[in-house]
């Protein structure tokens, strides 16, 4: 079969991103086969900062794979002049910062699309550029705070807890680049450039959707915490189960996976008891139907109980640490991670795109670069500022 290009060869992505939200809009971009280019500050984007190395931390390398690196001082006369020079030749720009911050350098959307009619201009934050709360300070732990994510987490007898993962800013991310890339088909249609923003807030609302159904259904009533239990307590079994080196989640949606659990059980009896009889009967006595499970799983190791899950066809998965996933063999061979030697962390497990474009092979990862690195060849050979320009610029603090 012919190889094809990657969908956004071709494309020029100015990437404003910081810490994660941004960012990682710009790395699915790169590895779409954009061309992103990363301006930061003189000192470096904050997310460089958190690790121990010199210019380096473990997430920066992980959502900064592909891009070349450059710095540049927009608050100079000179930087917001040369920042205009590339806006004109890109196609996107992107940028996670509190709603003001650009229009309060002059950079702002109206500024830039006055310079490229053509640019699509993605912008994400907490709270999105309109509303009562759009000016709060907005991080992954507030946001989830006030999406009600943190109120749906945990235990019924526990306070609430933030999610492990910083899902909030994910899920911004994901979506910035759904309507950066919506955005650019438009483009292709009118030629014209648009302004995309996504509220993080917004983007992780309909990941509630389990939790709203119990609250509609409780008549308008705040739900109790179900901990590892299917957050609109509407399906059983559905848990964490103890195993005897460990847990393992277990997830019967339907009626069928239920049977086929009790065929690997040796307990088909119970199938013929009109308390099991639907998912809604077993919702009635979760406990009961928790205790029937735990009683078995706890026989077997977790890797034993994915085997008969498999051979019998019902949902399961082992809980895994970090080191394992890391390690996981199943992603390694589909690409999704690959171990590198990373210049400044040195072996490390870094990670594709999870969006996959048939027959266009993985991009190959190339791992972040340092700060600036790209400096040179970016405002000399792209815009095709003279050397001894560039020297000047260094020692004026523009780049």
């Amino acid at each position: 079969m012919e190889q094809r290009a990657y969908p956004l060869e071709g494309m020029t992505v100015l990437d404003m991103g910081h810490i994660y939200n941004g960012p990682y809009a710009g790395f699915m971009l790169a590895m779409a086969g954009a061309n992103v280019i990363k301006i930061e500050p003189l000192k470096g984007e904050h997310l460089r900062h958190r690790g121990k190395e010199k210019n380096h931390s473990v997430p920066f390398a992980l959502l900064n794979s592909n891009k070349r690196c450059i710095t540049l001082n927009l608050k100079a006369p000179r930087g917001r002049e040369i920042y205009l020079e590339m806006v004109k030749k890109a196609d996107v720009v992107l940028e996670n910062f509190a709603p003001d911050a650009m229009d309060n350098m002059n950079l702002g959307w109206d500024v830039l699309s006055a310079a490229n009619p053509r640019l699509v201009y993605g912008c994400s934050s907490g709270y999105g550029r309109s509303g009562p709360r759009r000016d709060d300070l907005a991080m992954d732990l507030t946001v989830q705070a006030s999406s009600g994510v943190m109120s749906v987490t945990g235990f019924e007898d526990s306070p609430p807890l933030k999610a492990g993962a910083a899902v909030c800013d994910f899920s911004g991310g994901v979506h910035l680049y759904a309507a950066i890339v919506t955005a650019l088909v438009e483009r292709e249609r009118t030629g014209k450039g648009r302004m995309v923003e996504v509220s993080m807030q917004e983007a992780i609302f309909a990941s509630l959707a389990s939790n709203l159904g119990m609250y509609y259904s409780m008549g308008q009533k705040e739900p109790p915490r179900t901990g590892n239990q299917h957050g609109g307590l509407s399906i059983s079994p559905y848990n964490v189960y103890p195993t005897r080196d460990g847990y393992a989640a277990i997830n019967c949606t339907n009626d069928g996976h239920f049977h086929n659990l009790l065929r690997a059980m040796g307990r088909e009896e119970i199938k013929d008891d009109p308390r099991y009889e639907t998912n809604h009967d077993r919702a009635l006595i979760l406990d009961e139907v928790n205790e029937l499970v735990s009683g078995w799983t706890k026989t077997l190791d977790k890797d034993d109980l994915l085997d008969i899950s498999r051979k019998h066809g019902f949902p399961c998965a082992p809980v895994r640490g970090l080191d394992e996933v890391v390690n996981d063999e199943h992603l390694h061979e589909r690409g999704m991670l690959k171990w590198m030697d990373h210049p400044e962390l040195g072996r490390i497990a870094l990670q594709n795109s999870p969006l996959r474009f048939h027959d266009s092979p993985l991009m190959p990862i190339e791992p972040s670069a340092d700060l600036g690195a790209h400096n040179r060849e970016i405002y000399g050979e792209w815009l095709g500022i003279a050397a001894d320009e560039l020297d000047a610029m260094e020692r004026d603090g523009v780049i």
